[in-house]
C-alpha cells in the first residue's frame, strides 16, 4: 500500500479530495443502510458498508491504474469504446433489467448491475474531446466539423433518454459546454439546442398518444408537477422531498453527528438519490458547505490543469469530465434541498453504487493522467501543487 501511495502522480489536491469524499461516503452509506441491512441481511448491519468499501477500494485501484496511462492513448481507446457503448445502449432498451418502468442496467455476476449510460457518458465526452482537438483548424465549418460532433451526441442522448431523461439532459448540456469551449460556431450550437428541444417534444407527443412506448414520461410529468404545484399535489407523490426537508431541518447548523440520523428510516433511497439529505442531517449545514467546497475545489483544480496543459485533447478531456462530475454533484444536491425536481442522479463518490463509482473513478483517473503530463520545472510543480 505504501508503495502505491508513493507512486501517486498528478494533482495531489485531487487525490486528497477523492480520499475525503470516500471517507464521507463510507460513513454516510453505513449510517443510511444500517437498518436496511439489519432487516434484510440477518442482522448484519455492516453488510452494505463492507460491500461499498470493496467497491470504493476497487474504484481507487481503477483510478490509480488509469492515471498511470499516458493520456494520449485514451484518444483511440475511447473512440473504440463509443462504438461498443452504442450497441450496449440499444441492447439495454430491449433486454435490460426493468426497474421502475425503466431499462437502465444489464445484470452482472455477484449481484451487480452495469448501467450502460455510465459507459456511454464517459466515451462520448472523450470522443468529443478527440474530435474537437483534431478539427480546431476548421472548427467553424458545418460539414467537416460540426456534423461529426452533432451526430454522436444526438444518437447517444436519444438512446439514453427513454430510460433516464436526467442523464441524457446532463450529457447533452455537457456536450454543448465542450463545443462552446472548443470554439464551435454559436449558431450551430443553438441549432443543436433547437434540435434537442424539438426531439424531446416529439417524444412526449408520442408518449402521450402511445404511453406504452415511453412509460417513463408519466414519471417525468409527475415529478415536474409535484415540484411546480407543491400545495395541491398528493402528499404521497411528494413524500421523498418532504422527508428530505425534515432531515435537513433536523440537521441544523452542526448536525446530529455520524450515525444518529432518524430520517434514514423514512426517506426512500437514503443511500443514493437522497444521500445528501442524510449527510446534512448528520453533519449539518457546516458539513454540507464543506462537501460543496470539496466539489468546487475539485473543479478549480481541473480548470488549473486545463490552463496549463499544452495539448488541446488533454484540456478538452479534463474540462469535459470535470464539468460532468461537478455538474452531477450540484444536480443531486439541488434535488435534496428542493431547488429542482427529483432526477434520480447519484452524488459522485458519495452515493452507494457499483459501476457508477467505477466510471467516476475512470473519469478522475483520466483527469489525473492529464495533470501528470503538465510540462513544468520543479519550481513550477511546487507552485502548481500548493496553489
Amino acid at each position: 500500500m505504501s508503495k502505491i501511495l508513493g507512486n501517486l502522480r498528478g494533482d495531489r489536491v485531487i487525490w486528497v479530495i477523492v480520499i475525503l469524499l470516500s471517507i464521507f461516503s463510507l460513513l454516510t452509506v453505513y449510517s443510511s443502510t444500517g437498518t436496511l441491512a439489519y432487516k434484510y441481511q440477518s442482522g448484519n448491519t455492516e453488510y452494505y458498508m463492507m460491500k461499498h468499501l470493496i467497491i470504493l477500494l476497487f474504484g481507487f485501484l481503477i483510478m490509480y491504474l488509469t492515471h498511470m496511462v499516458k493520456f494520449t492513448y485514451f484518444s483511440r481507446i475511447f473512440q473504440i469504446a463509443l462504438y461498443i457503448a452504442v450497441p450496449l445502449l440499444i441492447l439495454t432498451l430491449f433486454v435490460g433489467l426493468d426497474l421502475n418502468e425503466a431499462k437502465r442496467v444489464l445484470p452482472l455476476p455477484f449481484n451487480l448491475t452495469f448501467q450502460t449510460s455510465d459507459l456511454a457518458k464517459i466515451t462520448l465526452i472523450l470522443y468529443l474531446a478527440r474530435l474537437l482537438s483534431k478539427k480546431q483548424d476548421n472548427i467553424k465549418d458545418f460539414k467537416s466539423a460540426f456534423l461529426p460532433l452533432m451526430i454522436p451526441v444526438l444518437i447517444v442522448c436519444v438512446l439514453i433518454l427513454p430510460a433516464n431523461f436526467s442523464t441524457a439532459a446532463m450529457l447533452f448540456v455537457t456536450s454543448l459546454v465542450l463545443m462552446f469551449i472548443g470554439r464551435v460556431n454559436l449558431k450551430y450550437i443553438f441549432s443543436l439546442i433547437g434540435i434537442g428541444i424539438v426531439s424531446f417534444v416529439f417524444l412526449l407527443l408520442i408518449a402521450n398518444a402511445y404511453p406504452e412506448v415511453l412509460p417513463r414520461a408519466d414519471t417525468w410529468k409527475t415529478r415536474i408537477v409535484s415540484f411546480m404545484d407543491k400545495e395541491n399535489i398528493d402528499p404521497d407523490k411528494n413524500y421523498q422531498v418532504e422527508q428530505a426537508k425534515i432531515a435537513i431541518a433536523e440537521g441544523g447548523l452542526i448536525g446530529k453527528f455520524p450515525g444518529n440520523s432518524t430520517q434514514r428510516n423514512f426517506l426512500p433511497h437514503p443511500y443514493s438519490d437522497f444521500i445528501f439529505a442524510i449527510f446534512l442531517e448528520e453533519y449539518g449545514l457546516a458539513g454540507g458547505s464543506f462537501l460543496v467546497l470539496l466539489y468546487m475545489i475539485l473543479f478549480y483544480r481541473v480548470v488549473r490543469i486545463v490552463t496549463k496543459i499544452p495539448r488541446n485533447f488533454g484540456a478538452f478531456m479534463a474540462v469535459g469530465l470535470g464539468f460532468s462530475l461537478v455538474f452531477q454533484a450540484m444536480i443531486n444536491m439541488a434535488v435534496a434541498v428542493n431547488l429542482i425536481p427529483v432526477t434520480g442522479q447519484p452524488l459522485p463518490l458519495i452515493s452507494m453504487g457499483g459501476t457508477s463509482i467505477w466510471f467516476t473513478s475512470i473519469s478522475l483517473g483520466v483527469i489525473l493522467s492529464v495533470s501528470r503530463e503538465i510540462d513544468t520545472s520543479p519550481e513550477k510543480i511546487e507552485d502548481y501543487v500548493t496553489a
